[in-house]
């Protein structure tokens, strides 16, 4: 029976996406309209977000750029935003496109450097638990002078390699050649489907425990996060000052979430404590075996290339010699140049993984400039603002945390402390409550954020990475997993703020 053009539209809609999901979609395009005028812009700006967060949450069986970002262009079209307010968004963020757009490019072109040290490190250490915090601890000592965006590329980047190597060992697409007999070794041309699952909840936990290690050394330092940046400068902070004024409450929390690790291995707890399979960890040691002994000198040479690259990136950074993007893109030439990497298209491949992702922010952008025009957040920093001198820190870092939870932190910092320094400005708050507030606007938007994905841009990229398919790491599974990290520091984070603030 042929096929209408109402019907092949009909399939066509968002890809092979379940129906039940198209036809949430299309409900959610058509009632907005509605929505908007029966409870008019304000009621629908926060339906809208809820609309935007459940696309998300769906990342595994549509990209959400498309009903993301039909969703945006509704709003738009309706008039809850403006195009002028969407760009004027995206290029005040303009220095976080970048850095999608270049760095993560120019960690692709580090692969093999970090793949072969992080090979060392898995194979070396035994202890999962060990392991586990060497993940986390390297995330937040890495945040705390990169990027949290540009460590979490580093760990996607490291961990598809992981993936990549056993997995074609194991469906026999690749024989290791180290000079072995592996003639009796069925398991290297054998798919052991257990084996894999339980390699994916090991990478699973190494990842979540690293991607939660650049959220809590992020909030530490001026260069860990964007609007880390940008509060430091309302507040006229430097580097040393801006530290200083965070550890009374980025320390305890950093300790806890250390702590929280080893508990979250050591119980088993909320997916994690799962060990590298023992099949797993013999593929891996003959593969590093084998690439040890095929390395040419030019394979050498190249290593040593990424290497001094890669200390180049990590002082380019941590004195911020240039934006981030504009380092990233001169790790791209730094890396092309002297390793030879000069055709088109095999750069061109360097940009598959981040562009994407680059798109989606801008169509996040369109989102967030509807919570700006619609004045979504205003109520909670006008009754905030009401409230008792002494409790404001705490309740500025509880808002804070719900709002960057479900929204992105970075925005959320941003009206905040732009709020509050125009309070300071206008006579209504004094320099000391400015600091002590500003110090719960930084934090209460750090920490909390990881409970989602939508809050910290670093966990939105790692769930629409090409990674997150790979290891079964969806949205409900993110969130599971953050929970105990998103209840601890929370918690101590707040302690922190009432007790030192």
């Amino acid at each position: 029976m042929q096929m209408t053009a109402t019907q092949a539209l009909r399939k066509n809609f968002l890809g092979n996406s379940p129906s039940w999901y198209q036809n949430a979609i299309l409900l959610f395009l058509v009632i907005n309209p509605i929505m908007l005028y029966l409870i008019g812009p304000f009621a629908t700006g926060w339906l809208l977000i809820a609309e935007f967060i459940f696309t998300l949450a769906m990342a595994l069986k549509c990209y959400p750029l498309q009903p993301g970002g039909l969703l945006a262009l509704e709003a738009i079209v309706i008039g809850m935003a403006s195009p002028e307010a969407v760009y004027h968004e995206a290029v005040g963020n303009f220095e976080v496109i970048m850095l999608l757009m270049f760095m993560v490019a120019g960690i692709y072109f580090m692969r093999d450097m970090l793949l072969a040290t992080f090979s060392k490190l898995l194979i070396s250490v035994k202890s999962k638990m060990l392991l586990s915090l060497l993940f986390a601890l390297a995330g937040a000592v890495l945040s705390a002078f990169l990027d949290a965006l540009t460590v979490t590329a580093v760990l996607i980047t490291v961990s598809v390699g992981f993936y990549s190597v056993y997995h074609k060992v194991a469906s026999g697409k690749q024989v290791i050649d180290d000079g072995h007999d592996h003639s009796h070794d069925t398991h290297l041309h054998e798919y052991h489907r257990e084996d894999l699952e339980q390699f994916r909840a090991f990478l699973r936990s190494l990842i979540m425990h690293g991607a939660v290690g650049t959220a809590l050394g992020g909030v530490c330092t001026l260069v860990g996060e964007p609007q880390n940046l940008l509060i430091a400068e309302k507040a006229g902070w430097t580097f040393v000052e801006f530290f200083l004024r965070m550890a009374p409450v980025t320390m305890p929390t950093l300790a806890a979430g250390l702590l929280t690790c080893l508990l979250l291995e050591a119980t088993g707890w909320f997916g994690y404590g799962t060990k590298l399979p023992p099949e797993v960890r013999s593929v891996l040691e003959d593969f590093n075996r084998a690439q040890e002994a095929k390395r040419t000198p030019q394979d050498r040479a190249a290593i040593l290339v990424q290497v001094a690259v890669a200390l180049f990136l990590v002082v380019a950074l941590a004195f911020h010699l240039a934006p981030v993007g504009l380092i990233g893109l001169t790790v791209i030439v730094l890396l092309t140049a002297f390793n030879g990497i000069v055709e088109e298209h095999r750069i061109g491949h360097a940009f598959e993984e981040a562009l994407p992702f680059t798109a989606l922010l801008v169509v996040f952008f369109a989102i967030v400039a509807v919570i700006h025009e619609q004045h979504l957040f205003s109520p909670v920093i006008h009754w905030v603002l009401d409230q008792e001198r002494s409790i404001q820190p705490a309740l500025f870092f509880a808002a804070n945390g719900v709002l960057s939870a479900i929204s992105d932190n970075v925005f959320v910092a941003t009206v905040y402390i732009n709020e509050v320094k125009a309070a300071l400005d206008a006579g209504v708050i004094d320099r000391e409550h400015f600091d002590h507030l500003t110090v719960a606007i930084n934090t209460g938007t750090n920490l909390p954020s990881v409970a989602t994905p939508n809050g910290q841009a670093a966990f939105l990229f790692l769930l629409t990475s090409a990674l997150a398919p790979l290891i079964r790491l969806s949205y409900m599974r993110m969130v599971i997993m953050a929970l105990p990290y998103t209840i601890v520091l929370t918690t101590v984070g707040l302690a922190a703020i009432i007790l030192f603030l």
